[in-house]
């Protein structure tokens, strides 16, 4: 792992969606190390073992095998040692109740996948850039969901 770079962890059980952040992270101008983990289960047994490094940011996808990441969420916030994890949520759904309940179960940033490259390397461009302890101080819903002008 290269020193100063920023650690990103993707828990995602689409391959296709894998590889399409991993080439989009590839292409940022900021250095990072990234991750990946394919259900929740898998993703909540990672963060629980004491030899894992802790991403700088967590991008979460909703929809997995075995736990969801709504559940992995829930679980996340209620662990002491996790409960100050950046999350970004990265789902495919876009339903209000979705945005919604996330929101309340304390993520930082939801993201509807994009399907198109260039917007997904601005998307990450823009959440590895944010200044995370200024956008969590005053988080509300309309900061909440992350669209690109």
């Amino acid at each position: 792992m290269q020193k100063n770079a920023l650690h990103i962890l993707l828990a995602d059980d689409d391959e296709d969606d894998r590889l399409f952040f991993k080439d989009a992270f590839e292409e940022v101008k900021v250095q990072t190390n990234v991750e990946f983990v394919f259900d929740g289960l898998q993703l909540m047994e990672h963060l629980m073992n004491p030899d894992t490094k802790l991403p700088d940011i967590l991008f979460l996808d909703l929809n997995m095998p075995k736990k969801t990441g709504k559940e992995c969420l829930i679980e996340i916030k209620k662990t002491e040692h996790l409960k100050n994890l950046i999350i970004a949520i990265y789902s495919t759904s876009s339903s209000d109740e979705d945005i919604e309940d996330t929101f309340i179960e304390g993520a930082n940033i939801y993201i509807k996948k994009p399907s198109d490259f260039n917007a997904l390397k601005k998307i990450i461009n823009e959440v590895v850039t944010l200044n995370w302890h200024y956008h969590t101080s005053g988080l509300n819903r309309d900061n909440f969901l992350l669209s690109l002008k």
